[in-house]
């Protein structure tokens, strides 16, 4: 069963029992639940530190701040990083 996609008013965080952690020896940051493990490249990295870390309030916000940061504009990143964090919450990695 697939959720309905993430809005970007929900406030997203790391489902319980899931953690950000990097592997030094590989040089990797994954996302580590039960049982499963997710290798992160440098944008889904990005993504998923503006929407679910200390300072990161609800998706519009972490899409604005990345825009920002990547010189991007708004309206063509938000629709992939909805679709990534939709992704991320539909496997389990995430929730609102």
């Amino acid at each position: 069963m697939t959720l309905a996609g993430i809005a970007e008013s929900d406030r997203l965080r790391l489902a319980p029992g899931v953690m950000l952690r990097h592997d030094r020896l590989r040089g990797q940051w994954m996302l580590m639940g039960p049982e499963r493990l997710l290798v992160l490249d440098d944008m889904a990295l990005a993504v998923i530190r503006a929407a679910t870390g200390p300072e990161a309030g609800d998706v519009a916000q972490a899409i604005d701040r990345l825009a920002a940061e990547y010189d991007a504009p708004r309206d063509e990143i938000s629709a992939d990083v909805l679709e990534l964090l939709t992704d991320l919450r539909n496997k389990g990695y995430l929730t609102a």
